[in-house]
């Protein structure tokens, strides 16, 4: 079917990062309600564990809200209970009215995953299930490390997990359990319906109902995509289940084809709604102040479609050994605008009360003039403040291409 409307670069960028809270200015409340309301409006906010400045989570929410606090998301995930943490396409936290539409994947993981993990464990940590329920029930959250004292464990790494460690993972997998709080990074788990209020985790929709949500769900929060891109944004349906979906809904006039301009030029066939390109028009022009991202920021997480979009390749060189990286061990993405301009390499060394900037690598064709690094400086003091730092520091030479 040939394409009734084309998404020129331009406006796909301005539609894609209004969508993604990127497009206004980096204003406003971000706690209680209205913390809420700008992670229901992502979807969802990717989990991680690195802490070279700030964890991903947070950092993701104070690029698009500086007032935010990490301890006004604890309230939500651990006091006010509108918020629970589990998969989309790696750890998340999710607004909690969403949880009905997880229990396909809970049902899909079942067997699953117990299949898999028989194979990497053995038989035995299903064994450990209602063990594990029981304890739990009479003694209240736990953590990996106050359950199964003496059993053995594989060969080391970090999947070295014993039975008990499994069972816990699997039941909170399977919806059996669900994570409570966090001490440090590490997970304490209670039954879900002692940690979710009964309208969330008693309601099951039927699969159909699931995959609508999903789908549509998705797609507002994209702006446009492939049905790929659909299926994997909260990968709670399978990529058939995607293309079926939009082919329903293309035929009832719900969707329209789009070919979308990429940063090279080239056009990409992807659907959105009839009135893309007056969503477009309507969303804000972004705002020229430079903003630092998570690597797992989620106008980012999809590596190609960034790369096709803005014409910038990102790899995060965590798992890369230190001589074969390019640039560093977590390099954090620059935006400026609607463009990605660079990516830039420091850690906050919180003892000292410093933040080190070892290097800014440039985009090709990025002039480093006073007025943009006035920005960068500026953007590095707000985040030296939000990571308990009292002042930037710089390392000879830190302006690779300025």
């Amino acid at each position: 079917m040939t394409a009734t409307i084309a998404l020129p670069n331009p406006v796909a960028r301005r539609l894609f990062l209004q969508r993604h809270g990127l497009a206004e200015s980096p204003s406003g409340p971000a706690r209680g309600a209205d913390l809420l309301a700008l992670i229901e409006r992502l979807g969802f906010v990717q989990v991680d564990s690195i802490n070279t400045v700030a964890r991903a989570h947070d950092l993701i929410l104070f690029s698009r809200r500086p007032a935010y606090r990490p301890a006004a998301l604890k309230q939500l995930l651990e006091r006010d209970r509108t918020l629970f943490e589990h998969w989309t396409h790696d750890a998340s936290v999710i607004p909690a009215r969403f949880y009905p539409h997880w229990q396909i994947r809970f049902n899909r993981d079942r067997a699953r995953l117990a299949e898999r993990w028989r194979r990497w464990q053995g038989p035995g940590f299903e064994g450990k299930f209602e063990e594990i329920l029981d304890h739990v029930a009479r003694h209240g959250p736990v953590s990996s490390a106050e359950v199964g004292a003496g059993e053995a464990r594989g060969s080391g790494g970090w999947w070295d997990w014993h039975p008990s460690k499994t069972a816990l993972e699997y039941l909170w997998r399977v919806g059996r359990l669900s994570v409570t709080r966090r001490e440090g990074f590490r997970k304490f788990y209670d039954l879900t319906e002692r940690v979710l209020h009964p309208r969330h985790c008693t309601l099951v929709p039927p699969q159909a109902a699931t995959i609508d949500w999903a789908c549509d769900a998705a797609l507002d929060r994209l702006g446009f995509a492939t049905a790929g891109e659909i299926a994997a944004f909260f990968a709670t349906v399978t990529p058939a289940e995607a293309r079926d979906w939009c082919a329903a809904a293309l035929a009832q006039g719900d969707l329209v084809e789009v070919l979308v301009e990429g940063a090279d030029g080239s056009p990409r066939r992807a659907f959105s709604r009839p009135d893309v390109l007056q969503a477009a028009s309507a969303a804000p022009v972004p705002p020229g102040r430079v903003r630092i991202l998570s690597p797992f920021d989620p106008a980012l997480r999809d590596r190609a479609r960034a790369e096709r979009l803005f014409g910038f390749s990102y790899r995060i060189e965590v798992f890369v050994p230190e001589a074969k990286r390019r640039y560093g061990y977590y390099v954090f993405p620059v935006l400026e605008g609607d463009r990605l301009i660079g990516r830039i390499d420091m850690k906050a060394w919180r003892d000292a009360g410093v933040l080190r900037v070892r290097a800014f690598w440039p985009e090709a064709g990025v002039d480093m003039g006073k007025g943009r690094c006035a920005r960068l400086e500026a953007e590095l003091n707000r985040m030296a403040r939000f990571a308990g730092c009292e002042r930037v520091d710089f390392a000879s030479g830190w302006a690779r291409g300025g």
